[in-house]
C-alpha cells in the first residue's frame, strides 16, 4: 500500500513553479527555445517521435529552419532541454517538511513531485514509452538524459548521486522510473493512486537492491585493510544491512 503524502506534491510544485517564473521573468513572451520545445511536446502528443520532422517543428513553434538549427542539433537535444526543465521545477519546489524523513520517504516524495509536473505531458511521455518499445537504440540514447536527470532527482532527496556508487544508484533509480511511468500514463486517477502504488513498491525493490550494493562496495576495502579474505555469506549481508 502506498504511503499518504503529507503536503500534496502538485501545490508544492505549483507555488516553487511559480516562484522560478517570476525570477526568470517567465511573464515575457516565450523565448524561441521554449517555443521549439513547446511545440515539439505538442507534436509529440500527436505521433511517434519517428515521424517528427524538422520543418514540422519550425513550423508549429513560428520559428525558421534556421532558428530552430541555431537552438537545437537534433530532436533528442529538444527532448533533453524538456527534461532539464522538469528537473529545474521539481528542485524549485523543494519541500523543507520532508527533510527530516528517511531517504526512501524524500525520494518518493521528489518522484510524485516529478509525476505531476509531467501530468500535463502524459501523450507525449505515453508516445515516448511506446517509441522506446519498439526501438531499443532508441531507449538506449534516452538512458543517457534519464540518468543524469536522476542524478539531480537523488541531490533533491539528499542521496548521493555522485561517483561509481552514485552513478549505479542514478541507473537503477532511472529504470525504476522508467517502470512506474508505464503505470503511470494508464492511470486516470486524479489522484494517481496506481502509480503511488507502484513507485512505492518500486522504491520497496530498489532500497533492499541499494542495501546490497552498501555492501558489496565495502568487500574490496575489508580485504585491502585485514590483508586476508573471508567468506561472505547471507547472514554477513543480512548483519551489514541492519547496521547501515
Amino acid at each position: 500500500m502506498a504511503r499518504k503524502r503529507r503536503k500534496s506534491p502538485a501545490r508544492r510544485s505549483a507555488a516553487g513553479g511559480a516562484k522560478a517564473e517570476r525570477t526568470n521573468g517567465s511573464s515575457q513572451p516565450a523565448s524561441t527555445r521554449d517555443r521549439i520545445i513547446q511545440a515539439f511536446m505538442r507534436l509529440l502528443a500527436e505521433k511517434p517521435i519517428e515521424e517528427i520532422g524538422f520543418a514540422e517543428i519550425a513550423t508549429r513553434a513560428g520559428v525558421s529552419l534556421s532558428e530552430l538549427r541555431e537552438a537545437f542539433g537534433a530532436k533528442l537535444a529538444i527532448l533533453a532541454a524538456h527534461v532539464k526543465e522538469i528537473d529545474r521545477r521539481v528542485l524549485a519546489a523543494e519541500d523543507a517538511e520532508m527533510a527530516e524523513e528517511s531517504p526512501r520517504e524524500r525520494l518518493f516524495d521528489v518522484l510524485m513531485r516529478r509525476i505531476e509536473l509531467l501530468e500535463p505531458h502524459k501523450p507525449a511521455v505515453r508516445s515516448l514509452v511506446r517509441s522506446c518499445e519498439r526501438n531499443p537504440p532508441l531507449a538506449l540514447a534516452l538512458n543517457g538524459v534519464a540518468v543524469r536527470s536522476q542524478q539531480w532527482m537523488l541531490a533533491a532527496a539528499n542521496i548521493d548521486g555522485t561517483g561509481t556508487q552514485g552513478m549505479v544508484r542514478a541507473q537503477g533509480l532511472a529504470l525504476l522510473f522508467a517502470s512506474v511511468l508505464r503505470v503511470w500514463i494508464h492511470d486516470e486517477d486524479p489522484g494517481h493512486a496506481r502509480t503511488m502504488a507502484a513507485l512505492d513498491r518500486a522504491l520497496a525493490r530498489g532500497q533492499r537492491w541499494s542495501g546490497l550494493l552498501d555492501v558489496l562496495c565495502r568487500i574490496p576495502r575489508f580485504v585491502s585493510r585485514t590483508g586476508r579474505r573471508r567468506r561472505w555469506d547471507a547472514d554477513d549481508v543480512d548483519d551489514e544491512r541492519a547496521a547501515a
